[in-house]
């Protein structure tokens, strides 16, 4: 069991890592994380070295709360932000169009994917390097996501410079995605919140917002 000052102190040297270029694994509140600065292309396109990702997988970011979307989100959706508003912290990334000038790895189609976890440790590693980071689950692509620094050690060995141990991750499911375009509105992936959840909110916000 970590007492909280060797929490801080692993918290500090992750920080420090990934403001050296570095590649972090840490826990979330889904699985645990690969963490790189968002603006360092060479770390990020060392997280897709690692995993084995396909080039063509967009890689999410994390984000300490609702306020910093706009750092990655040109002009955030009204619909978006509201189920953010619902969902977040916690396990819901959603994928939004932005015309914010991010690494070719973050985008796909024009969107990138962001969400706020639900984790103390992570969200205060986000606020102590002081930036979006990147928050792909820390395992091998086609593997299943690591949930505690044991597994990520097996997985991927000394390909990470560092792995905040903060035990087991709080959940074993990964978020569930959405991708939110104009007056479309997509599960990509279901995951945390259950896709029902998502498209009951969608049906009550288009009817509030148009009653007849």
């Amino acid at each position: 069991m970590f007492v909280a000052g060797n929490y801080d102190r692993q918290i500090g040297e992750a920080a420090r890592v990934l403001s050296e270029g570095g590649i972090v694994a840490f826990p979330t509140d889904t699985v645990y994380g690969l963490g790189a600065d968002i603006h360092n292309h060479k770390a990020v396109q060392r997280i897709y070295e690692i995993k084995g990702r396909p080039k063509d997988a967009p890689l999410p970011v994390l984000i300490d709360d609702i306020s910093s979307v706009t750092s990655v989100v040109s002009d955030p959706d009204p619909f978006a932000l509201h189920l953010a508003g619902l969902c977040w912290p916690g396990g819901l990334t959603l994928v939004l169009p932005t015309n914010v000038p991010l690494a070719d790895a973050l985008l796909q189609d024009g969107c990138v994917g962001v969400r706020v976890p639900d984790d103390p440790f992570c969200l205060r590693l986000i606020r102590r390097f002081g930036g979006p980071i990147t928050g792909t689950s820390a395992n091998l692509t086609g593997r299943p996501p690591a949930v505690n620094a044991e597994q990520v050690r097996q997985q991927l060995g000394t390909a990470v410079d560092y792995i905040l141990d903060a035990g087991e991750a709080q959940q074993k499911k990964p978020s569930t995605v959405v991708r939110v375009m104009g007056s479309t509105v997509d599960v990509v992936r279901e995951g945390v919140v259950p896709t029902a959840a998502i498209m009951e909110t969608w049906q009550k916000y288009k009817a509030a917002s148009h009653p007849t």
